[in-house]
């Protein structure tokens, strides 16, 4: 039975003399084992780098009292009768510290009932003592463990130009990981179990072949942990309207896909800085846009069309229906509701309502024009959308009623004779 962690040996008695223990812990690897020719005694070993060899204390009938207060922090600590030390256990895996003083409890009393675990003690490799890695780059197929797990400890993981088809699941075991990139492989689809890691901040796709991002995605715990999301040269068609549960996201990397356009939702991202979409097929962008609080905006390359506010698109339902107005109000109001109290269908018809410029909402009876914004009015920096130098993109507009319209057109009118 092994455990890595960090170990502070503490003897008790050096108070006695005037002395101070160094206090400070040290990369170890703590073995229970049998004491080689010694079949009956149980022994605790703790191996070091500068003490490959290991430290050896007998356990059975030799522990005065164990401290597992704050197992659950990774901390334990083993007070010894003979000689008098404690040793203080920290930053241990939670499951294997507590299986670790079990172990040990048992050892003290003697017990049997932990020995299928146990074997002879050897001194420990210097590839278990060194600190966890955190880091690990892999930029070659050939550097690509194949026999080999990836370290339980990575916090930051790199796997480009590997030709990966698809995405290795050891991957998803990494629960400390907080960013993986896998730009430059032939990656068509993603898993659901991304979502699993629930430390993960930046995810990096370039450079690969996806065709489209989960839903799932959205919904799984990376809505409160991500923060930076690159689909960079992809195929991608369209990205979910849920891509808005990204409550966290700050940078947002699309460029050179196959999007013909924006989710609707993107304006509820209210933590997004940046948003880099250039060289897509987009014609317009989507109403919400001009809620967002950029600091860069890169748009240049987009088949924009050109805005016609005088060209509306009316869709007008007169007299409206009994779900349009119960919707209005229903937004106007701000009156809760869910798939326990109405349909589900009706619940996401609700969540896709457009806003008046007016601010009230309107489900499926409005007026649609394309008018022209200058990005600078969501954005500190812009690169220019096309090769004349224009600052300016054509955005989505809704009316509510004909009244909204006209009120619209005569300020229209009026800047126009300015």
């Amino acid at each position: 039975m092994k455990l890595q962690c960090e170990v502070e040996v503490i003897n008790r008695m050096l108070p006695t003399f005037g002395m101070r223990n160094r206090g400070k812990g040290t990369r170890a690897v703590l073995s229970v084992g049998r004491q080689e020719g010694k079949r009956g005694a149980i022994y605790l070993m703790i191996c070091t780098l500068k003490d490959k060899a290991g430290s050896r204390y007998k356990l059975e009938n030799n522990i005065e009292q164990l401290f597992t207060k704050f197992l659950g922090e990774g901390k334990a600590t083993i007070r010894l009768k003979e000689p008098a030390l404690d040793i203080c256990l920290s930053k241990a895996e939670m499951c294997s510290l507590k299986n670790f003083v079990s172990i040990v409890g048992l050892a003290n009393k003697g017990s049997d009932a932990g020995t299928p675990l146990l074997s002879q003690l050897i001194p420990a490799k210097t590839s278990e003592i060194e600190k966890p890695r955190a880091k690990m780059f892999i930029t070659s197929k050939k550097d690509y463990p194949i026999t080999k797990n990836f370290p339980y400890s990575l916090e930051q993981l790199q796997v480009s130009y590997c030709k990966l088809a698809r995405i290795d699941m050891r991957m998803l075991c990494l629960k400390k990981l907080q960013k993986l990139d896998l730009s430059n492989n032939h990656i068509k689809k993603l898993p659901k179990t991304i979502g699993d890691l629930i430390c993960l901040q930046e995810l990096i796709l370039s450079h690969n072949y996806l065709e489209s991002f989960e839903v799932a995605l959205c919904n799984s715990t990376l809505s409160n942990s991500l923060k930076l999301l690159d689909l960079s040269e992809n195929k991608i068609k369209a990205l979910p309207v849920q891509i808005c549960n990204f409550k966290e996201l700050i940078s947002l990397k699309i460029d050179e896909n196959d999007l013909l356009q924006l989710p609707f939702t993107i304006g509820r991202l209210s933590k997004l800085r940046l948003i880099s979409a250039a060289k897509n097929k987009l014609s317009c962008l989507p109403s919400t846009f001009k809620m967002l609080r950029l600091e860069k905006v890169d748009l240049f390359g987009n088949p924009f069309i050109q805005a016609s506010p005088m060209v509306p698109d009316i869709q007008l339902k007169i007299p409206q229906t009994l779900l349009e107005t119960a919707a209005r109000e229903v937004a106007r109001y701000r009156i809760p509701y869910g798939p326990q109290l109405i349909p589900a269908t009706l619940c996401q018809d609700l969540s896709m309502a457009k806003t008046c410029d007016c601010g009230l909402s309107c489900l499926n009876s409005f007026i649609q024009i394309v008018v022209a914004m200058n990005l600078h009015q969501v954005s500190q920096t812009v690169v220019l959308v096309d090769t004349m130098g224009g600052t300016d993109a054509p955005i989505i507009c809704y009316f509510c009623s004909l009244t909204c319209y006209s009120h619209f057109l005569d300020k229209y009118l009026q800047s126009i004779r300015d």
